[in-house]
């Protein structure tokens, strides 16, 4: 038992981290970079489909002071996160930190469960692009066949000029039977989705990270064109606008409502947790890390506030909880090229959401491999690019055919409670370190400790507990099968393991 809990040790950890050779991962990135790869995996689905959802089921306007309690809940976490991050400047996130305090065997789960939120992240993601890339085209009258955009066996229609799941036009009085249909064969959108965002992760970081920051850009523009709409519509609609938001806290939902919808919404901030993947090639990561990871969630919780108001403003709650609840609200300001920019707003959100997921994905590939806790060639450079080319082409063929193959239904919930349980032991992680070890230098400190740390277990632990118990029971089949592949390789090919075997041999010969 005691090797299981065997811990890196941090001069490996920070020799590692040192390392520029041409087999080590490229040092390219700057504070903007990053806080741009945090905000390019935030802003997704979450601001553009959750803020409608939550606001009509669980809170009303009062959504905005739900965004208020989830930003405040991922800031526990954010602050364990940047302290690790400038401590141990080295891909892997929550894996490494977990190896270098709480032991190997917790390393190992972790890894594998934030193999299981960034591979299923992307895969769910993706087809939410194909979706809205389709929503886009038929926008400027372009209607795509019906079997290249859905998974096996998804039933389409053709109504009022558009093609249409069959599923999103049920129960609204439509004789679904005299409408021309068809059936898809294979969502061949989500697949060259995946396959792009993998070519430019190969190709490399640099380019990668430019990439996202262009789209970033798009995405934002978006948003702040929505903000700036909506905000004009409000302002001229006083008196439409003050019967919209009263009462801003709805006497059926309360403060019991307020605080659901907050856990809902928690998992629009999935993703800040990704940066911290890409500590290994930050140019200076002591100072830009903290700056990244802390800087992605401030910005997106100023976003979310003001969104989340400016929708409940512009449309009664009740009538939010739609797919696409932004172009909704644009749409009933009358501005009609507002409503093309957020639509290509929402297609960049999810773009640079999947280029983050993989991009994290694979750097935790290949620190477990380096640890050689995963087979040696999830760990090779390639010698031009410096980028795991091998892991990210993996990677990315298998989320590409599981993403257009496999409904993806409760997926998500599969992604938000390996995200949790990441949080709860890099919060706990840091109380640990600062007991073992409190004379390490920080270049970021997270303040309050041990309270912080707590609030972020608790918080995340609650979280947890609220998701259904199927979500459970896929982790727990998840990491049954990753138990296996540890117990009957990584424990042997460990050399964390190997070294501490030698350091015992060396001290029974002496």
């Amino acid at each position: 038992m005691a090797n299981l809990l065997q811990t890196k040790p941090l001069e490996m950890l920070l020799s590692e981290a040192s390392d520029t050779g041409e087999h080590s991962l490229k040092r390219v990135l700057g504070p903007i970079n990053l806080i741009m790869l945090g905000v390019g995996a935030i802003i997704g689905a979450g601001i553009f489909v959750l803020t409608g959802s939550a606001a009509a089921r669980y809170a009303g306007p009062g959504i905005v002071i739900s965004y208020v309690l989830a930003g405040i809940a991922c800031a526990f976490a954010g602050l364990c996160y940047a302290e690790f991050a400038s401590l141990i400047p080295i891909a892997g996130s929550a894996y490494t930190y977990g190896y270098a305090t709480l032991g190997e065997i917790f390393a190992w789960i972790i890894g594998w469960d934030l193999i299981l939120e960034y591979a299923f992240g992307a895969a769910t993601v993706a087809s939410g692009w194909s979706s809205t890339l389709i929503a886009f085209l038929q926008d400027y009258g372009i209607n795509l066949p019906p079997q290249i955009c859905d998974v096996p066996g998804a039933v389409w229609v053709m109504y009022d000029g558009r093609w249409s799941p069959i599923t999103t036009l049920a129960g609204k009085g439509i004789d679904l039977a005299s409408l021309p249909h068809a059936t898809a064969h294979f969502n061949l959108l989500a697949f060259l989705a995946i396959t792009v965002v993998t070519i430019i992760l190969v190709v490399g970081i640099e380019e990668s990270a430019n990439f996202n920051t262009a789209i970033v850009f798009v995405k934002l523009f978006a948003v702040l064109t929505f903000i700036a709409v909506a905000g004009s519509y409000v302002w001229s609609h006083k008196a439409q606008a003050a019967v919209n938001l009263t009462p801003f806290i709805p006497v059926n939902y309360g403060w019991s409502g307020v605080v659901r919808a907050a856990g809902v919404v928690f998992f629009a901030y999935i993703g800040f947790d990704a940066v911290s993947t890409a500590a290994q090639e930050a140019k200076n990561p002591q100072r830009d890390m903290p700056i990244g990871i802390l800087g992605s969630l401030v910005i997106c919780t100023v976003l979310y506030i003001l969104v989340s108001f400016l929708l409940t403003g512009t449309v009664h709650y009740s009538r939010l909880n739609v797919g696409a609840p932004v172009s909704l609200a644009i749409r009933e300001t009358g501005v009609k090229w507002g409503s093309y920019v957020v639509n290509a707003g929402a297609l960049a959100g999810l773009s640079t959401v999947m280029l983050v997921m993989l991009l994290g994905q694979s750097r935790v590939f290949y620190s477990m491999s380096r640890d050689g806790l995963l087979w040696k060639w999830a760990g090779d450079i390639h010698p031009r690019f410096r980028t795991p080319w091998k892991s990210s082409i993996v990677v990315g063929v298998f989320v590409a055919i599981f993403a257009s193959l496999v409904p993806i239904g409760i997926l998500g919930e599969l992604v938000s409670i390996g995200t949790l349980l990441a949080f709860v032991i890099v919060c706990a992680g840091i109380w640990i370190l600062r007991v073992r070890k409190p004379e390490l230098h920080r270049p970021f400190k997270t303040p309050l400790v041990p309270f912080v740390p707590i609030m972020g277990i608790v918080v995340s632990l609650l979280m947890m507990v609220f998701l259904p118990w199927e979500t459970w029971l896929r982790m727990v089949v998840w990491l049954i099968i990753g138990m296996v592949i540890y117990f009957t390789y990584g424990r042997h090919h460990s050399r964390v393991q190997a070294a501490a075997a030698a350091e015992r041999a060396a001290n029974g010969a002496d």
